[in-house]
């Protein structure tokens, strides 16, 4: 039995269009089940992270004392 040699143009267009539908399912089953959290909604685009309370906000300082995890560069 010999093996059918394919042309690297077509694996390649097979590659990219199971690549394009793969995204497409992912896509549809992602805008199906909504938003990962309750209050979340698309952002403005106006270039800030937070916005009202809906961001990281500030990183420095911020802790975990009921843990005892702190963050990097903080002390107690």
């Amino acid at each position: 039995m010999t093996s059918r040699q394919h042309s690297p143009a077509l694996v390649l267009s097979g590659f990219l269009l199971l690549l394009a539908a793969m995204f497409g399912v992912a896509y549809a089953a992602g805008a199906a089940a909504g938003p990962v959290a309750p209050g979340m909604h698309r952002g403005g685009g106006g270039g800030d992270s937070g916005g009202s309370g809906g961001g990281m906000g500030d990183m420095h300082g911020m802790s975990r004392p009921e843990t005892g995890v702190y963050a990097p560069g903080t002390t107690r």
